[in-house]
């Protein structure tokens, strides 16, 4: 079943154009599932039957997988399946029963605006490495980019004089501005810290770990918490939630919904709605206050 598995993810990849993350994703929740499949007795396509699926299914909720987690994995299955059909491997879809269970949307965790100014202040010395952080917490903050997008940004996607960069998902790309504040923690950082962090060596990506190596998830995220920690933000704090406070403080400010989506990058105007929610709870406190 891997052999139809992998031809499914070049489908993704080099027909739909799906980013790296999406086709990563569905590779891994189908192999999980024909492993799944392989264990019972069915390594073959054509014998994978709607209760063989239902059954996986039931096996990922009796292991406590979280809704959202089985909600992908059956999008997952049945984009395959569906796939499958088209290309005359099956002659019937055995998801078609597959019905994804009602997911509770909770408003994303935000930090306040404090909050944010307190976490931005923190890296303040002059050691390369401090010049490093403050450029890049500004310039996440200032655009509400993803990690996987900060760390790799090239050195190319930043242009300083007008105050902008480019960031690629697969073929996608989109241009993200920044003002004063990020343009001058930026000038610091390519001026200051970036030639002593290479230790003599070249790299095309923006940012480096302290060894001139691309800085990797895991890396930056270990430099937020600590920062995190440092400020006194007690709530958890991911580089999402950064994302997610980009969005909400910019719509609270005034900014256009859909201006928020081209920046964030969603690809459906209904995901960046879910930060309206803070705007129907600032409306209702106005309202109970009388004010």
């Amino acid at each position: 079943m891997q052999e139809e598995i992998d031809a499914f993810a070049g489908y993704l990849e080099n027909v739909r154009k799906a980013s790296r993350n999406t086709v990563l994703s569905y590779r891994r929740d189908l192999t999980q599932m024909a492993s799944y499949l392989e264990q019972q007795g069915i390594a073959e396509i054509s014998k994978v039957t709607q209760t063989s699926l239902n059954s996986y299914i039931l096996y990922l909720e009796g292991q406590g997988k979280a809704t959202t987690t089985i909600s992908r994995v059956i999008a997952s299955v049945k984009g395959f399946f569906h796939y499958e059909i088209g290309e005359g491997k099956i002659g019937k879809d055995p998801s078609e029963i597959l019905k994804t269970p009602k997911v509770e949307k909770k408003p994303p965790a935000i930090l306040s605006v404090e909050e944010v100014e307190a976490l931005l202040r923190q890296p303040d010395g002059d050691t390369p490495k401090e010049l490093r952080d403050k450029a890049m917490l500004e310039l996440l903050y200032a655009t509400g980019i993803r990690v996987s997008e900060l760390i790799a940004l090239q050195l190319s996607d930043v242009n300083l004089q007008v105050g902008f960069i480019v960031c690629r998902d697969g073929l996608k790309e989109r241009v993200i501005p920044f003002g004063k504040t990020v343009c001058a923690a930026m000038k610091n950082y390519l001026e200051h810290s970036r030639e002593y962090l290479l230790k003599g060596g070249e790299s095309s990506f923006l940012f480096t770990n302290c060894n001139g190596r691309p800085l990797s998830r895991q890396g930056f995220w270990k430099i937020l918490k600590y920062y995190g920690d440092k400020a006194g933000i007690v709530s958890d704090i991911t580089p999402h939630t950064l994302r997610h406070s980009f969005a909400v403080h910019l719509i609270r400010n005034g900014a256009d919904l859909q201006a928020v989506k081209n920046m964030l990058g969603h690809a459906d105007l209904a995901t960046t709605q879910v930060y309206m929610h803070y705007m129907k709870q600032d409306a209702m406190r106005l309202a109970y206050s009388g004010k």
